[in-house]
């Protein structure tokens, strides 16, 4: 009986031994799943593709207004190369509807506490970001780089430290990957847009969000 209990015992703590090395790897690969790959990005950021159809269609038709088109495009050319701080109010919000349609992607970049400098563990979504912004899919277009923070802190200096960490980004692009600096329109957003609403402290409304602003020939035209 003694010998049934000894490899029992043996047993349980083998099972026990193996559960925690696959929960300590389970661990592991969803710590790095953080980290985007360029991939995941460009797939993110690249205008969705619409099949032109001859003959009947299925469902109401989406039409692009050439006003509205030509009076974005308008807005797009006078804030390229505008420095994020000299956005009004007005302008950054004009930017948020804007963009509520187009291609985008949030990204979970980490700074240093109180700072506008990039986390070590973050550095490879930020090279990853690089990499897909240089990948010809994507390259020459126009994007928005908008920083978000949570809800902790005053108004004034969420909004300061929203957009020194969007233009933190901005700078390691074009420095890193030669990205032309008129192709990104930084902004902040401070606290007034949370991912979140219901977790005001959350480290998701932390984010750095990039959206393609789908004009490739406005951004080509704008550099001449």
């Amino acid at each position: 009986m003694a010998q049934f209990s000894t490899k029992t015992f043996t047993a349980i703590v083998s099972i026990a031994s193996l559960g925690a090395a696959v929960s300590l790897s389970a661990g592991a690969a969803f710590a790095q799943d953080k980290n985007v790959t360029e991939d995941q990005i460009v797939r993110a950021l690249v205008p969705e593709r619409k099949p032109l159809t001859r003959g009947l269609s299925v469902g109401p038709q989406q039409t692009v207004d050439p006003t509205a088109a030509a009076a974005e495009n308008k807005f797009v050319q006078k804030i390229r190369g505008r420095s994020t701080r000299s956005l009004s109010t007005a302008e950054r919000e004009e930017i948020a509807a804007i963009v509520k349609d187009k291609p985008k992607i949030d990204l979970e970049i980490n700074f240093d506490y109180n700072s506008a400098d990039i986390s070590a563990k973050s550095l490879p979504s930020v090279q990853a970001l690089g990499r897909a912004l240089t990948n010809n899919d994507l390259k020459g277009s126009t994007f928005v780089v908008a920083g978000h923070t949570d809800a902790a802190g005053g108004e004034a200096y969420n909004q300061d430290l929203s957009e020194r960490r969007a233009d933190a980004i901005k700078r390691y692009l074009v420095d890193k990957y030669g990205i032309n600096g008129t192709d990104l329109v930084t902004v902040g957003y401070g606290k007034s847009k949370l991912k979140d609403p219901s977790q005001p402290l959350a480290e998701v409304n932390r984010r750095v969000q990039v959206v393609n602003m789908e004009n490739k020939a406005t951004a080509s035209n704008a550099s001449k």
